[in-house]
């Protein structure tokens, strides 16, 4: 089983990763708590709030 990680920088939850496909960072957490998924980034008020432009999944607590 592979256990989900949310970027530190942009929150993009990804799975194997080594480097995030969001911003590029690679400093990672497993301790974050809840998610919204962005389906379209050009028309969603909580993406602007995340400061995404891209579609996917983004934890919305990152702890530790």
């Amino acid at each position: 089983m592979v256990k989900e990680k949310a970027c530190r920088n942009c929150r993009m939850v990804v799975e194997e990763e080594e480097k995030c496909p969001n911003c590029k960072g690679t400093n990672f957490t497993t301790f974050w708590r809840g998610y919204v998924i962005i389906l379209d980034p050009e028309n969603s008020e909580i993406a602007k709030k995340l400061g995404t432009t891209r579609p996917g999944k983004f934890a919305l607590r990152l702890s530790r």
